[in-house]
């Protein structure tokens, strides 16, 4: 069973907690700022939040609009639902070239991102990492990835900074964070397709960790040692050292959306650089962000063998690239995007009662979703966390002005609503309406 609890680093609730359902049915201690809630830091400052549905405010840190974590942060948490892989090998890049959505070159050669100047921890030049996803021979989704181009030591300056470092440690051309409950899995997919290629696969998850940095009030900011520039200006050397430990592991933009904030894998037994104690939480907040954002991440929340990944926003999140050559499911990809009409999406939503009140542990996933004057099914709950969730619902259904929501529960008038985030392309969800007028 999995269980979600804060962090030890001072920040304390001092209110009973409530009992609801995440993810997939389990029952998890969550936390009250689902409800009213106070939180008090160490510094005996309250923090009022209260997760609700979406407000008429808006917040540009949050694609929802003003919600719980919209104007707060920097939060830092280690995603223990996220394992590390390494791959290596002379073979690794043709051989996941083969395998994945994404276009694994990028991450080959020269790295793209020049560093102003080097140092024995930041390297001459840097490559963001890359989001991906492989998939079943039919098209549907099995696995995601973040993958990462580890700083190779040669790439930095040696301890006396007059050279490159020719005697550090060796490190995998590439390391992938991936779902924690699949590692065994991924490894296997992985190992059943390497045939003859020289590539080596490695579980890293005891050594390496996933760490997130998240909150409406860091999505668009730096390491504080940005600021120390002379006439105000950005350090930009100072601040990419501040963000990367001794031995080069370091804090990216998230690759998927820039609202998710700073994703990196360091080392077990190190706390990655930037973090105080005060400032660390619990898996559920960066739940309870996902949420905010409309991103799903996992084969949980990302049905295994079962989603398609279009539906999922997986193109949106810069997870499949329709430009490089074949891999294994490409044909469904490729199908629907050209056909340019993808009637259901994933959305956040929030479930409330009639009089507007939320409804905080009445909703489990798989519950269907209907419209309350067809009573016709038009989706279905995929994740949940208190009054707030993840649906995969028809578009024309969310998004229609006189659309009434609610939600197929027994003796229970539980309503839902849809909440269209702010990152969305433009198109998406007119795509019907735009391929009828062409038609026409």
């Amino acid at each position: 069973m999995t269980s979600y609890r804060a962090a030890s680093s001072g920040l304390q609730l001092i209110r009973k907690r409530p009992t609801c359902r995440i993810l997939c049915g389990y029952r998890a201690s969550c936390h009250a700022f689902l409800e009213a809630s106070t939180f008090v830091n160490e510094k005996n400052v309250s923090l009022h939040t209260r997760a609700a549905g979406a407000r008429s405010e808006t917040s540009e840190a949050s694609s929802s609009g003003r919600t719980p974590l919209s104007d707060r942060g920097p939060y830092f948490t280690q995603v223990k639902s996220r394992g590390v892989i390494s791959l290596d090998g002379p073979d690794v890049f043709k051989f996941l070239q083969g395998l994945i959505t994404n276009d694994v070159h990028r991450l080959e050669g020269i790295p793209e991102s020049a560093v102003p100047t080097p140092s024995p921890t930041t390297p001459v030049a840097m490559t963001p990492p890359m989001y991906t996803a492989l998939l079943s021979p039919q098209g549907r989704f099995l696995y995601d990835l973040v993958l990462y181009r580890p700083t190779q030591s040669v790439e930095r300056l040696d301890r006396s900074g007059s050279g490159p470092d020719t005697e550090g440690n060796g490190v995998p051309a590439l390391v992938a964070d991936v779902d924690t409950a699949e590692v065994d899995n991924i490894i296997s997919h992985l190992k059943r397709h390497r045939l003859r290629a020289k590539v080596n696969i490695e579980n890293l998850s005891t050594d390496f960790k996933v760490w997130q940095r998240f909150g409406g009030a860091s999505a668009d900011n730096g390491s504080e040692a940005g600021s120390l520039g002379w006439s105000g200006g950005t350090d930009r050397s100072a601040q990419q050292t501040a963000e990367s430990d001794a031995q080069g592991w370091r804090w990216y933009a998230d690759p998927r959306l820039r609202e998710l904030g700073h994703r990196g894998v360091f080392p077990g037994n190190d706390v990655p650089p930037l973090v105080t104690a005060d400032q660390i939480v619990g898996d559920e907040y960066y739940l309870l962000w996902r949420l905010e954002q409309g991103v799903a991440e996992g084969s949980t929340e990302i049905p295994k063998g079962e989603a398609i990944p279009l539906e999922y926003n997986l193109a949106g999140l810069n997870a499949i690239s329709f430009e490089k050559g074949c891999y294994i499911g490409q044909e469904l990809v490729a199908r629907t995007h050209h056909r340019g009409v993808i009637r259901k999406r994933l959305m956040p939503v929030n479930f409330v009662f009639e009089d507007g009140s939320e409804a905080q542990q009445e909703v489990v996933p798989g519950v269907d979703i209907l419209d309350a004057e067809s009573n016709k099914k038009v989706g279905k709950v995929t994740t949940v966390l208190g009054p707030r969730g993840f649906a995969l619902i028809r578009l024309d259904a969310a998004q229609r002005a006189t659309s009434k929501l609610k939600l197929d529960i027994p003796a229970k008038n539980v309503r839902l609503k849809a909440i269209r985030p702010k990152w969305w392309p433009g198109e998406w969800g007119r795509e019907e309406h735009q391929t009828t007028v062409a038609a026409a």
